[in-house]
């Protein structure tokens, strides 16, 4: 299924514009995670009210669904790689505000909830274009492992990120602040480096219509379908993340160090297994290797909801976070090779609601479940749930079931698809 030797023969190394990539997704993810933890945490000593934690992700969320789909069709229109570039400037330039205003101790809860709802608009407006680049950076053959690096920096940054925020905000909230701008100043600079690999497409004038061609693309194209429609169905019901604090404290009778340990474990299992990918070439039967991996969450979340050892639990959530990371990946990957460029954009900004919808609701699905049936039956139903689906998609589109590799010829050679 994979290669059975590291390919190195064309390593991502040699590409510089991925690598100048790489370090602008690495530095903007551990400053946006460290930005997470002193927001949170400032808000909070300022108010003592959770309700306000809530309205920070309210900030973030609001953004991320309402402009999802112009910030598509901009994606689609400009310059993808000055769209990002303008985007990390204007988050910077929030950052710097909340860290002028906190030293110099103006903030208050409402500037820093406006400050992060217009970060919030910034990371909106930037994420088709940054998420449709990679495309043009590296060679077809070598996107799988291309995502797979940056999936596996991505984790590590939700790994490091809190807890080096945390370590930095001893020194006051100012200087935590002050290292994320530094950090998001690395990826300006990366990302001012960056050279188009492939030619952009030309761009098709922009109307109404065009704003909504993405739905009708995926509408068009089964695999597309049937690869975002399953990242959409297995995570809503396999969020059992949701309910660690439950199985930490009532059934592993744990404290707070056995919650992190539980937090951290899928990250840890989606970590290495990225690595590894991103060293190794998918190079057939892609569609059955992601079945399975969606599969093999649902067994594990199976386990993790009937485990009373905490060994055992965290062995599951390890299992669950790689199984995790081969199946975003390799969806990743098809989506973006399946959708001409001049499509990306747009594709990007639905498969991004998707996303979005199906960890919020996915987390709330769990909840509601514990509260009327308990945790275990709730997460063991959501790992059957999982396992349900994906006999279901295999049957309902097995051209996805049946595909061997990633790159599809006919993405570039089949006109039938309007994208105007």
């Amino acid at each position: 299924m994979y290669s059975s030797a590291p390919a190195s023969s064309d390593s991502l190394l040699r590409h510089p514009s991925f690598v100048a990539f790489w370090l602008a997704r690495t530095g903007s993810s551990f400053g946006f995670q460290m930005l997470s933890i002193v927001v949170s945490w400032q808000i909070y000593t300022m108010t003592g009210r959770a309700f306000d934690l809530g309205l920070i992700g309210l900030a973030q969320f609001l953004p991320a669904v309402l402009l999802a789909l112009p910030a598509g069709h901009v994606a689609d229109q400009f310059d993808r790689r000055r769209i990002v570039l303008f985007g990390q400037l204007a988050e910077w330039l929030a950052i710097a505000a909340l860290a002028v205003l906190t030293v110099t101790h103006y903030a208050n809860e409402l500037v820093i909830l406006g400050l992060v709802f217009f970060i919030a608009v910034a990371k909106t407006m930037e994420a088709p274009a940054l998420q449709s680049m990679l495309p043009a950076l590296v060679p077809p053959s070598m996107l799988a492992r291309a995502m797979a690096a940056n999936a596996a920096s991505g984790e590590a940054a939700m790994m490091v990120g809190p807890a080096l925020g945390g370590f930095l905000y001893v020194a006051g909230a100012g200087t935590v602040y002050m290292a994320a701008g530094a950090l998001y100043l690395v990826s300006i600079v990366m990302v001012a480096r960056l050279r188009y690999e492939q030619a952009p497409p030309k761009r098709v004038p922009a109307s109404v219509s065009t704003l909504f061609a993405g739905v009708r693309f995926i509408r068009a194209r089964p695999d597309v379908l049937g690869v975002i429609s399953l990242d959409l169905f297995a995570v809503l019901l396999g969020g059992a993340t949701a309910l660690l604090p439950i199985f930490a404290k009532d059934i592993l009778h744990t404290g707070p160090w056995g919650l992190g340990l539980l937090r951290g474990a899928p990250a840890v299992g989606a970590l290495l297994v990225g690595f590894w990918l991103s060293r190794r070439a998918l190079e057939r039967r892609v569609g059955m290797i992601m079945f399975l991996s969606v599969a093999g969450f649902g067994v594990a979340t199976m386990v993790f909801a009937l485990s009373t050892a905490l060994w055992l639990s965290l062995l599951a959530l390890f299992a669950l976070g790689g199984f995790d990371m081969v199946s975003m990946v390799i969806r990743g990957a098809l989506v973006q090779l399946d959708t001409p460029d001049e499509m990306r954009g747009r594709v990007s900004a639905v498969n991004s609601i998707f996303i979005n919808t199906s960890n919020q609701l996915g987390e709330f699905e769990s909840g509601l479940l514990a509260a009327w049936l308990g945790a275990v039956p709730a997460a063991a139903l959501g790992g059957i749930g999982t396992l349900v689906v994906v006999g279901l998609w295999m049957a309902w589109f097995p051209n996805l079931r049946r595909r061997q590799r990633l790159h599809n010829e006919e993405t570039f050679t089949e006109g039938a698809i309007d994208t105007h």
